[in-house]
């Protein structure tokens, strides 16, 4: 399978909403699916949004297979320069495990760190990102607000992109600025 990696083209924002939607309906549910495009739409309208950021993965036929958006971060109105955040990553789900999405992020990590960025947050079960150096955050001082129910505070994740990246870093985070993650 021909593996093109590349960031969005306004020819895909289409169906990279429709393909994120789909995988996370079939893998979770399809409010989680409406939940996700939504996200994906709200930070593209914000000033959060890195257009070299938002990558896909496109095969021969020039369909997309996967899927990541890396944005800009802040934890209590601080770091946006130097954080950014892992959300969403979708790989269609007829072609999964084949490194799809660790091929994207581990890009993605290269582009950032060319972009000046120090760190990235990602919430998720720790087994689908500590392989890519992912470190629960609470070892750096950042912590999930009171608004932010994880299964386990490991869920919470930071990569340092260039050592010491996360150091300086401290707070609690909250999603409250992105109105499709705070809509109970």
């Amino acid at each position: 399978m021909d593996r093109i990696i590349k960031p969005m083209e306004e020819k895909y924002l289409s169906s990279s909403l429709d393909m994120v939607e789909t995988v996370f309906a079939q893998c979770i549910s399809h409010k989680e699916g409406r939940t996700v495009r939504s996200l994906v739409e709200e930070i593209r309208s914000k000033k959060y949004y890195i257009p070299q950021l938002e990558l896909i993965m496109t095969n021969g036929n020039d369909e997309i297979t996967g899927y990541v958006m890396f944005s800009r971060f802040h934890i209590e109105g601080r770091y946006e320069n130097e954080l950014l955040i892992l959300t969403p990553a979708a790989v269609r789900t007829d072609v999964q495990r084949r490194h799809i999405s660790k091929e994207l992020i581990e890009y993605g990590f290269e582009k950032a760190k060319e972009m000046g960025f120090k760190a990235v947050l990602v919430e998720g079960d720790p087994k689908n990102y500590v392989s890519r150096g992912f470190e629960p955050s609470y070892k750096f001082g950042i912590e999930a607000g009171e608004k932010i129910h994880l299964p386990h505070p490991d869920c919470l994740m930071i990569k340092e992109l260039v050592s010491d990246g996360a150091k300086k870093m401290h707070g609690l985070v909250d999603y409250s600025f992105y109105r499709s993650l705070s809509e109970e």
